[in-house]
């Protein structure tokens, strides 16, 4: 029996996303258990892993069943130490921790505002003073990061880690909305959005329609970038 990552809708679930890739990237392998968001089989769908109810959620090959993106960050770190999920060096490693547990529970108003999705790039939006707020604040801790790692471009820790997993939704928000940041902060997103498994994915995103568009922001709408 293998890992099971339940997901909810490619195209719009960041935390789906996130979910997956601590895996692809990693070269760990896991079967993917769809439900649907935008449906009313949502609850039924996650009934075989109750009392998880939100995605992604992740069954072990014991049947151990458990939720939320740095629950299951730390789980295959332990599983698969050599990996690289976390940074090596101990204090890349803690703030890299730092980073992830400030992007899961924070930057409300830029996930408000910006629902993630990768259809497409739309034009004319006005971020709000929150989120201008929260878009600085994503530069600082990026920053941050590269002066504790050394890492001049690229990834925030040199190696694609956890951080990037975390953060490529973030990377698909700024760019989808043509979000007002510096080139550093671009380079980084487009380093995420150009990363062979957030091709995969988008790709696979692509193959769903809807009918009405979930988050229509009644704006024009150009084409994805190709990284």
């Amino acid at each position: 029996m293998s890992y099971t990552l339940y997901i909810g809708d490619r195209m719009f679930s960041s935390w789906s996303l996130r979910g997956w890739l601590l895996f692809d990237p990693f070269n760990i392998p896991c079967e993917i258990h769809e439900v649907g968001l935008y449906s009313d089989s949502f609850k039924q769908d996650m009934e075989p892993i109750a009392p998880a109810r939100l995605v992604p959620s992740l069954r072990l090959p014991d049947g151990t069943v458990f939720s939320e993106s740095l629950a299951i960050a730390e789980t295959l770190n332990e599983r698969h130490p050599g990996a690289g999920i976390w940074p090596a060096d101990a204090s890349g490693r803690a703030v890299a921790r730092w980073l992830c547990a400030e992007m899961a529970s924070g930057f409300a108003p830029l996930r408000d505002a910006c629902a993630m999705q990768l259809h497409g790039v739309w034009d004319g939006f006005v971020p709000s003073d929150s989120v201008r707020a929260d878009l600085e604040r994503l530069e600082t801790i990026w920053a941050h990061a590269r002066g504790i790692s050394g890492a001049q471009g690229g990834y925030l820790f040199g190696d694609y880690c956890a951080t990037e997993a975390f953060f490529t939704p973030v990377a698909a928000r700024i760019i989808g909305y043509r979000l007002p940041v510096s080139e550093s902060a671009l380079d980084y997103c487009r380093a995420m959005l150009s990363h062979p498994s957030f091709k995969k994915w988008r790709a696979e995103s692509l193959k769903d329609k809807y009918d009405p568009l979930p988050h229509d922001m009644n704006l024009p709408r150009q084409s994805w970038p190709d990284f």
